[in-house]
C-alpha cells in the first residue's frame, strides 16, 4: 500500500525535476577546478589543448567536454644516473644494486671512469611537456646519457676525476638543454652535478697508487722549489754583495792612484819652478814626519873629533 502511494507520488513531472536537478548538480561538480600555487594548467576541449590556466579557481565546459590537467611547473625534479637514493635524511640510505651501465664510461684516453651524476629540471613548456613527446622523463635520461658519454669521451681520466669536474658538468648542462630544446621536451635544465666519479672498483687500489706516487713527486717538486726560491737569491745578494766590494775598493784605489799622481805632478811642477825652495821643503816635511820617530838623536860633526851632546829634541 506505501509502495503504491510512493509511486503516485513520483509522477513524470516530478522525475523530469528529480534528473534536472541532478544533472545540475554533476555539471556544477564538473565545471569547476583549482589550480595549485606551483602549478600551470593545460585545458583540453574534446582532447584539444586551448588554453592555459593560472593558479586560483577557474570554470571549464562540465560533464568533460573540457578537461584540466595540472602541471607543476616550479616544482624541481631530480634523475640520478649511476645510483639511486631510497631515503634522504641525515643518514641518506641508498640503493645497493649495482648501476654499472649507466656509469661506466669511456674517457679519451681509452680508460674507463665510473661517473655518477644528477640531473635536476623543471617543467617550462606543459603544452610541449603533455604533448610533443611521448615519456620526456625517459628522454631525459637517455639524452643525458648520450650527452655525458659525449662529454667524457673528449677528456683523458686525470681530467675527469680532478680538475675537469666543474668543466664538465657546465658543459653536459648546456649541451643537453639545447637537445631538449630540439626535441621539445619542454624541460629546462636548472643543474648538472658530479656526485662521485671514481676509478672502477677492479683498479682503484693501482689509481690510489699511482695517484700517491704523483702526489709524491708534486711534493719533491714542491720542495725542491722552495729550496731554490730560498738559495740561489740569497747566493744572488752574496755574490752581488762581493762585486759591490770590489768595485767599491777598485774605485777608492784608482782615486788614491790617481791622487797621487796629480800630488807628484803638483810637486814636480813646483820643483821645477824652485828647485832649491821645493829641495829644501821637501827635506824640512820628510825630517818633520821622520824625526818624531827617532829614539835617540846622534849629530856627528866631521871637523870635530868626538860627539856633539846629545840634544833632548823630545817634549
Amino acid at each position: 500500500m506505501e509502495m503504491i502511494e510512493y509511486l503516485n507520488i513520483l509522477t513524470p513531472k516530478r522525475i523530469l525535476f528529480v534528473i534536472l536537478g541532478v544533472l545540475i548538480m554533476i555539471c556544477l561538480a564538473t565545471s569547476f577546478y583549482t589550480v595549485e600555487a606551483d602549478e600551470i594548467a593545460v585545458v583540453l576541449m574534446f582532447g584539444k589543448s586551448v588554453r592555459q590556466a593560472q593558479p586560483g579557481l577557474h570554470f571549464k565546459l562540465p560533464l568533460g567536454i573540457e578537461r584540466a590537467i595540472s602541471i607543476p611547473v616550479r616544482k624541481v625534479f631530480k634523475e640520478e644516473f649511476g645510483f639511486r637514493t631510497l631515503r634522504a635524511g641525515v643518514r641518506t640510505e641508498y640503493d645497493t644494486r649495482d648501476f654499472g651501465e649507466e656509469s661506466l664510461l669511456l674517457t679519451g684516453d681509452l680508460n674507463i671512469a665510473d661517473v655518477e651524476w644528477v640531473v635536476q629540471y623543471k617543467i617550462k613548456d606543459p603544452k610541449k611537456f603533455l604533448f610533443s613527446i611521448r615519456d620526456p622523463q625517459r628522454a631525459l635520461r637517455d639524452l643525458s646519457e648520450s650527452v655525458m658519454c659525449r662529454v667524457i669521451g673528449d677528456r683523458t681520466v686525470t681530467e675527469v676525476l680532478t680538475v675537469g669536474r666543474i668543466e664538465i658538468a657546465a658543459e653536459v648542462e648546456q649541451y643537453l638543454q639545447t637537445l631538449l630544446d630540439l626535441y621539445e621536451t619542454g624541460l629546462d635544465v636548472a643543474n648538472v652535478t658530479l656526485q662521485d666519479v671514481n676509478p672502477p672498483e677492479k683498479v682503484k687500489a693501482a689509481f690510489n697508487a699511482v695517484n700517491e706516487a704523483k702526489q709524491e713527486k708534486e711534493r719533491l717538486i714542491n720542495e725542491a722549489w722552495r729550496e731554490y726560491n730560498q738559495l740561489v737569491p740569497k747566493s744572488k745578494g752574496l755574490a752581488q754583495q762581493q762585486i759591490s766590494e770590489a768595485e767599491g775598493y777598485a774605485l777608492k784605489r784608482v782615486n788614491q792612484a790617481q791622487g797621487d799622481a796629480d800630488k807628484f805632478n803638483a810637486i814636480r811642477t813646483e820643483y821645477q819652478n824652485a828647485k832649491e825652495v821645493t829641495r829644501q821643503r821637501l827635506y824640512l816635511e820628510a825630517m818633520q814626519d821622520f824625526l818624531p820617530q827617532v829614539k835617540e838623536i846622534y849629530i856627528i860633526d866631521d871637523k870635530a873629533n868626538a860627539p856633539i851632546p846629545f840634544l833632548q829634541l823630545k817634549d
